[in-house]
């Protein structure tokens, strides 16, 4: 069986070709620019990448020219869409609606949509990918796989706002949590690495990338994470603020005549590390100006180990108690120094680094905690598009989620 995972953005579509005998990936694309004159697609296969300048104006055309390039005799990996048998969709906010993942159907699709007020960028785009498919590939089934859906085992306590109850019933003002496909796989496979029972780990998965959370995995289910009712919520990350005072964000607003709009853009693209080092919102980009001493490079970096380590502590508590510590996406797997800086904090726990293994570990599964760490740490390489494709097979083979 081949799966076609597709991730639409407003303006882009990234998708890959899984064949699930396998689980080998045998294509995959981004299309970039959606809607404009200079749109693209970038495709890669047989360790080609082919760069296709193709206006499109919208997500219909450019899954269309997709499917021609998945096709061509040159570098296609299909000779005909009936090899394709479903399409798993990445759907970034299911809200209360859906705890697992589901047949897109037009219900489906209704609830989606009422959801968009929660992600008003992602679920709209999510939307438009669906009809793409259907229009495109009628009568393949098509999976909708939830980032929020793997955090609705968080208990009520746990999820609440201190805020007027009548907010959360009126609008479901709550944490909901993200990158939930991510935190599922790493934590699979680190059960597998560990030869132990998913149902006897306590994990804490940290996914580190530009959009970065902090998981607590109980049992198999999330209990406790970062991101809340967006993801701006949670760690500091490359843009975005994380948690602070609700009163930073009035305070700001009232100083410089903002609106929430304004607001809304300082906190999820003017904040993070780039806020507080003026320099970047790329990690490598930090690293080189604090090797040539800048000081707001060190302070970005020392305010955002500190506040990750705080929310491993966090669902440590969640837990009570931790067995193992996994580190994955951009950063996770390959920033060896925000690895040590994060478990330098964490010392208290038990946690001990092996500092050849952590420098030798860059994008592989590796063991980087000393023998002597009463805490595991793993470096784990996340693969989400791999777990939307499993999620889609269950589905549409009956198996159920999870």
């Amino acid at each position: 069986m081949k799966i076609l995972v597709l991730n639409s953005g407003s303006s882009s579509l990234k998708y890959q070709v899984i064949d699930m005998e396998t689980e080998e990936t045998l294509a995959s694309g981004y299309y970039e620019r959606i809607g404009s004159e200079k749109a693209f697609l970038t495709h890669k296969v047989n360790g080609q990448k082919i760069k296709l300048e193709n206006p499109v104006k919208d997500h219909s055309e450019a899954l269309k020219f997709v499917m021609d390039q998945l096709l061509s005799s040159e570098y296609g990996v299909i000779k005909s869409l009936d090899e394709i048998d479903s399409i798993g969709h990445r759907i970034v906010h299911g809200g209360e609606k859906f705890n697992q993942s589901v047949l897109i159907d037009d219900e489906v699709l209704n609830a989606i949509e009422e959801c968009v007020d929660l992600a008003p960028l992602h679920n709209p785009a999510g939307i438009l990918g669906v009809k793409a498919c259907q229009k495109e590939m009628p009568g393949k089934p098509n999976v909708a796989v939830f980032d929020t859906a793997f955090h609705q085992t968080i208990s009520k306590e746990k999820y609440i706002y201190a805020v007027p109850y009548e907010y959360y019933e009126k609008y479901g003002v709550r944490k909901y949590g993200f990158h939930g496909t991510s935190h599922m796989f790493v934590s699979k496979r680190i059960a597998e690495i560990l030869g132990k029972p998913i149902e006897d780990l306590k994990i804490i998965n940290c996914h580190i990338g530009q959009g970065a959370s902090i998981c607590a995995i109980q049992n198999g289910k999330s209990v406790e994470t970062s991101m809340g009712l967006t993801p701006v919520a949670g760690i500091p990350m490359g843009s975005r603020s994380g948690d602070l005072d609700p009163s930073v964000v009035t305070f700001i607003m009232k100083k410089e005549n903002m609106t929430p709009d304004q607001a809304d853009t300082m906190l999820n693209k003017k904040s993070g590390l780039l806020g507080i080092s003026g320099i970047s919102a790329d990690n490598r980009d930090l690293e080189n100006e604090l090797a040539n001493g800048n000081e707001r490079a060190k302070l970005a970096f020392d305010n955002y180990h500190y506040l990750i380590a705080s929310y491993v502590a966090r669902c440590a508590v969640a837990m009570n108690g931790v067995d193992v510590i996994t580190f994955t996406a951009g950063v996770g797997e390959r920033g060896r120094s925000s690895r040590e800086a994060i478990c330098k904090h964490l010392e208290f726990m038990g946690v001990k680094l092996d500092e050849k293994a952590n420098q030798e570990a860059f994008a592989v599964e590796a063991e980087i905690s000393s023998p002597d760490s009463k805490v595991k740490v793993y470096v784990v390489p996340t693969n989400e598009e791999l777990m939307i494709a499993r999620e889609t097979l269950k589905i549409v083979n009956g198996d159920g989620a999870n």
